[in-house]
């Protein structure tokens, strides 16, 4: 957005709402979070911390492993199967050189999924764990050694642990 509209568009907003202040955010060059930052650490209260100050989020790793790889099946599948399939974290191993293995079971309905996870020549569920091993590791600061495993898990959108584990409620014939 050129910078004449976008001052006009701040001016127009800042007069019809009563903000406590505007900031202007470029996310391609990153200009203008360190003032964002800067102001919410001023403006806060401070408390007690939510959670221990080592926990890097409200999330088991677990979880958030499973989610990201789940992601990058989303993505690289667009809609061919993003409601269809569902990642789990079978293992977490911490290795003595401080880097993490994880292996995943990538559960889909149906024997076709399973081909289409996979890809030709299993370029597919390749390119997800390379792109979502990059993310994990930058995630977690530390090497991780990411195994994914495809299996066909009929029915695996009814079962209840599948939404419990969600922290959502499962009801029987909804």
């Amino acid at each position: 957005m050129k910078a004449e509209a976008l001052l006009a568009l701040a001016e127009e907003m800042n007069a019809a709402y009563p903000f406590a202040r505007t900031f202007m955010i470029s996310a391609e060059r990153g200009h203008g979070v360190e003032d964002l930052k800067a102001w919410l650490g001023a403006e806060l209260p401070e408390g007690a911390w939510f959670y221990p100050e080592d926990q890097i989020a409200d999330l088991p790793l677990r979880m958030i492993a499973a989610e990201v790889t789940r992601e990058k099946l989303t993505l690289r599948l667009h809609e061919e199967l993003p409601y269809q399939l569902t990642v789990e974290t079978e293992r977490w191993e911490e290795r003595e050189d401080g880097s993490a293995r994880i292996d995943q079971l990538i559960y889909v309905a149906r024997d076709g999924h399973k081909g289409i996870v996979l890809g030709h020549r299993g370029e597919t569920i390749k390119a997800v764990g390379r792109d979502a091993r990059v993310e994990l590791t930058e995630f977690l600061g530390r090497p991780v050694h990411l195994f994914l495993q495809v299996k066909v898990r009929p029915n695996w959108l009814e079962e209840k642990e599948r939404y419990t584990e969600m922290g959502l409620e499962f009801k029987d014939g909804d």
